[in-house]
């Protein structure tokens, strides 16, 4: 009671509106969506008006709101309730047909600069600079009709209140307060004590408990740098303290971290974007991004493997541990909203009902135990509606920049050139043009977040790669993989500075030790582009040997770069299950062949020197632990 006294009237204006938010949307998946335009842009006028009140100040986020901020919020929600307003006269005109009015010029490009404002301060120049570029590009270059453009981006649904912000508004909206609900119950410490008892007395025991708590919390997050903050103030000091060098401590955690973007049953939120540009059901997407994550983490896991067995490390005591049985009896009962939103999703239902049911079934699982019942509280109902507006602000403003981007390149056909463009520089050669794509998605993502960088590569890329034979499915995810591991791609990698930071490591050392734990998440989209069977798409036992041979290539892959098999590798073996990697990963009988010899080849020169090696169970421990933080 005394903290609500203590609040200011733009906290209690901020709490208000992101409970109205999340509330707003709750009762939107009950009761159906309105009109497209009056649903996206009451999400939109929300997001907006929650921009200017939490990020301003000389210092951004934190500070408390000016006159100048509650200037800039009436301005961003004037030219959503002026549509409002005046609904039945946007849905009657013909758009391109009728001139615009003076109101509809002014309120269109108030918005327009409103949006850019907005996600300026949300997530930097990149994304604004894009779209600024692109509105310059249309007008100049392409000599569009200012007023048409204009009545593409604010009077029609294909621009700024396109399909991202469709997106943002359906189904991201729903799955980060489901995020925030899983938070507040507790769930964070059962997926770090469920992957300590099951991996923290191995080798390398804490650099795995990395792999498995970030790989079950970020795919509820969906946001690579929060995974870190949440589970890497503690992996990492836990990695540190059983020996593991600062810098591939933090590399272990960005890697893990950015994966969870990729990783079912959640996933990130370009993937519910991907869904809807395919036309496809989020169930499908799943399905398809399922093996390549497995893949993904499977190399994360044994790159900390072979690193910790090169190194002679031990795991942690099994007496510090958590028992598994205990946590399952204890705790168990905490992975069930997450059970519900599988059952949901795959019994036919809409991915948005199933993340309601998810977040409803939340607190009712957490007061079934004493373990977990303290976190049934009102406050964290009111923090977990609070939790959930705020954390969609970015993507939901990141939207509706990138509908700016999207309506421009529309208009002028900047899609089909850029497509063209790309062919005729990949000469009709499918890998020069994957290569094209992964350098664009990389460089986009250093920019911008993960959302509209897949986006834009989806209406510039995408395409060429589809035209040169790849299918939309494995092209939608290639795009999405690159924009996703920008993230630990330097020298822009978001993931990486906040792990480094956590370690206390050097920023290249850390980027660089965690694009080298990551290297098979380099190397998977270019599998799945050429043999679709990894996305489960064909007969099941191609599907099948192509997922062992892909497993097999991705860990001897982690063995060659980490120099380690079953004792210490030459570089001449290194190189060897490098090649045998790469023969592995390629589909085709006589390449698994020569990549099955080589790996025989390895595993029997090094067998004599297998007792080399430092036992992991007997490795000291440093007697000076770092303390995790709380």
């Amino acid at each position: 009671m005394q903290r609500l006294k203590s609040m200011s009237v733009s906290a209690w204006l901020i709490a208000c509106l992101a409970i109205a938010m999340s509330l707003y949307h709750i009762w939107v998946i009950l009761a159906g969506p309105p009109e497209a335009v009056l649903f996206r842009g009451t999400h939109l006028l929300f997001a907006l008006a929650l921009t200017f009140l939490i990020f301003c100040g000389p210092k951004g986020e934190g500070q408390k709101p000016g006159w100048l901020d509650y200037a800039w919020a009436v301005l961003g929600a004037a030219p959503i309730l002026y549509l409002f307003l005046n609904y039945d006269y946007l849905v009657n005109r013909i758009y391109y047909v009728d001139d615009l009015t003076t109101p509809d010029i002014v309120f269109g490009c108030l918005l327009i600069v409103v949006v850019l404002e907005a996600t300026r301060r949300v997530i930097g120049l990149a994304l604004p600079i894009t779209a600024a570029v692109a509105l310059v590009y249309a007008i100049f270059i392409a000599r569009v009709e200012p007023m048409r453009l204009l009545d593409q981006l604010f009077m029609t649904t294909e621009g700024i209140f396109g399909i991202p912000l469709s997106v943002s508004a359906g189904y991201v909206m729903i799955f980060v307060l489901f995020g925030a609900f899983v938070e507040r119950t507790g769930s964070g410490r059962l997926f770090m004590d469920f992957a300590t008892s099951v991996a923290g007395a191995s080798a390398g025991g804490p650099g795995k408990v990395a792999v498995i708590s970030s790989s079950l919390f970020g795919t509820i997050s969906g946001s690579a740098v929060a995974n870190v903050m949440v589970t890497g103030t503690m992996t990492i000091p836990l990695m540190k303290r059983t020996g593991f060098r600062p810098a591939f401590a933090g590399g272990v955690e960005s890697v893990a971290s950015t994966g969870g973007q990729i990783m079912p049953p959640i996933m990130g939120a370009a993937a519910f974007v991907m869904a809807e540009f395919l036309g496809v059901s989020y169930a499908q997407v799943t399905i398809w991004a399922l093996l390549p994550a497995l893949l993904f983490y499977i190399a994360c896991f044994g790159a900390v493997h072979f690193e910790a067995r090169r190194l002679g490390l031990a795991g942690l005591p099994r007496s510090e541990l958590p028992r598994l049985g205990a946590v399952l009896r204890e705790q168990g009962h905490l992975f069930i909203p997450v059970v519900v939103i599988l059952l949901v999703i795959y019994s036919g239902y809409s991915a948005p009902l199933a993340a309601l049911a998810g977040t409803a079934a939340c607190f009712p699982v957490a007061a079934l135990r004493a373990s977990s019942r303290g976190n049934v509280t009102f406050a964290n109902l009111i923090g977990a509606l609070i939790d959930g507006a705020k954390g969609t602000i970015a993507v939901a403003l990141a939207c509706a920049c990138a509908g700016i981007v999207i309506g421009a390149i529309s208009l002028t056909g900047a899609g089909i050139v850029f497509t063209q463009l790309v062919v005729n520089l990949a000469d009709q050669a499918l890998f020069l043009a994957l290569l094209l794509t992964m350098c664009a998605g990389i460089l986009l993502g250093m920019g911008m977040p993960t959302t509209p960088a897949y986006i834009i590569m989806t209406a510039l890329l995408v395409p060429a790669l589809v035209k040169l034979g790849v299918i939309p499915p494995a092209a939608h995810l290639f795009a999405l993989y690159f924009a996703i591991l920008s993230a630990i791609t330097p020298p822009v990698a978001l993931a990486v500075y906040a792990a480094a930071g956590i370690a206390k490591s050097d920023l290249w050392e850390t980027g660089w030790a965690s694009v080298k734990i990551g290297a098979a998440g380099f190397i998977v989209p270019f599998m799945f582009a050429y043999e679709p069977a990894l996305l489960m798409i064909g007969d099941w036992p191609k599907v099948i040997v192509t997922a062992v041979s892909a497993t097999s290539g991705a860990l001897l892959l982690a063995a060659g770069l980490h120099g380690f098999l079953i004792a210490r590798a030459t570089l001449i073996e290194r190189i060897m299950l490098v090649g045998a990697a790469f023969s592995l990963i390629k589909p085709g009988l006589l390449t698994d062949l020569l990549g099955l010899a080589l790996a025989v080849a390895v595993v029997a020169m090094q067998w004599p020197r297998r007792s080399e090696t430092v036992p992991a169970a007997t490795a000291p421990v440093p007697a000076a632990p770092e303390q995790a933080a709380p």
